[in-house]
């Protein structure tokens, strides 16, 4: 199957991948007892590219899932990706936007035998409670999905071309080891990238003239992303979020929910989770006080919002943190 695709963006990406090692997928010592695969990104840019060898027989058999966002591309042939109770059947060249959250791993098939390109990064690379709104729109591969249907980009598909030429310039860029502009050089082509699946997406589901109205209804939500960008520790009710864009409260929640894929106490939620981690990770903060900050009421309400959010305790994740740092 290597090289069945003929555009000249994915013979590119093949060209740059035979000059790179791709390891066997071995990864079940680096899982926990629950799972929970913990990769070691850098913490000014939380962001890795991990090259593997997918063989039939050779290929780690345990179920994992992580926080981290994360994208799948094989590159020679076809490679079947278990998520929950979904199976997503990807061929040479195709994208998959990984559901990380759910339980997931290749599945050890007959006639497996495909290199595969990964992409893994934390949601803070594009998107932080100190960026500009839209650029949450680059999270919505992740967070808006069709219950039953995976998302994948095939490798056929009208923006496949960009999506392959921007993987291609990321593993040049991250496996180069002159540059001094390297995270850089990802961090551009990492948006190019999720440009690219954005366009996808968008356009399955809309036609030009609703993207251009999607697009304005974003602008006037701008004041809501603002407000909670800077004030997520205090709910703000929707009758309040609505009247700073100038809609009723019913208006609002359908428009907040076309653009953003959720409702607005998921977003708040999805920010102040975003803080927690951060919190969590880099501050020794106690949790009560973490909680607090975050504006819930409890350590326990915080508790059951996290475990609700990310599978364990706020203890859990500092201690697992911690564990991971130390010294072997």
């Amino acid at each position: 199957m290597r090289g069945s695709r003929k555009s000249a963006a994915f013979q590119s990406l093949l060209a740059t991948a035979g000059r790179l090692k791709f390891q066997p997928h071995r990864i079940a010592h680096l899982l926990d007892a629950r799972g929970r695969h913990e990769l070691k990104l850098p913490e000014g840019f939380p962001f890795a590219v991990s090259l593997f060898h997918f063989r039939k027989g050779a290929t780690t058999q345990r179920t994992t899932w992580h926080e981290r966002l994360e994208l799948l591309v094989p590159l020679d042939g076809p490679l079947k990706e278990r998520m929950g109770d979904l199976v997503a059947e990807l061929q040479a060249g195709d994208v998959l936007v990984v559901d990380h959250l759910k339980p997931h791993q290749v599945v050890d098939s007959p006639g497996l035998n495909t290199r595969a390109v990964v992409i893994s990064f934390l949601a803070k690379c594009v998107f932080s409670a100190g960026s500009p709104p839209t650029d949450y729109a680059f999270l919505i591969p992740f967070h808006r999905r069709v219950e039953g249907r995976p998302h994948v980009m095939r490798a056929g598909s009208l923006h496949a071309g960009q999506a392959h030429a921007a993987i291609n310039e990321l593993l040049r860029a991250y496996f180069s080891q002159e540059s001094i502009h390297r995270e850089t050089a990802c961090k551009a082509w990492l948006l190019v990238l999720l440009n690219a699946l954005i366009l996808e997406f968008r356009d399955s589901a809309l036609d030009r003239v609703r993207l251009l109205r999607r697009e304005e209804q974003a602008a006037r939500l701008k004041p809501v992303f603002d407000h909670v960008r800077e004030h997520y520790a205090r709910r703000l009710p929707v009758a309040d979020a609505a009247a700073r864009c100038g809609m009723t409260p019913a208006k609002f929640r359908r428009v907040f929910r076309e653009v953003s894929g959720m409702t607005l106490a998921n977003y708040f939620n999805h920010v102040r989770m975003t803080h927690a981690v951060e919190l969590l990770e880099e501050t020794n903060e106690p949790i009560a006080g973490i909680a607090l900050q975050l504006g819930f009421s409890d350590q326990s309400h915080f508790d059951r919002r996290f475990r609700r959010t990310f599978g364990r305790t706020p203890s859990h994740h500092r201690g697992a943190l911690k564990q991971a740092r130390r010294p072997v």
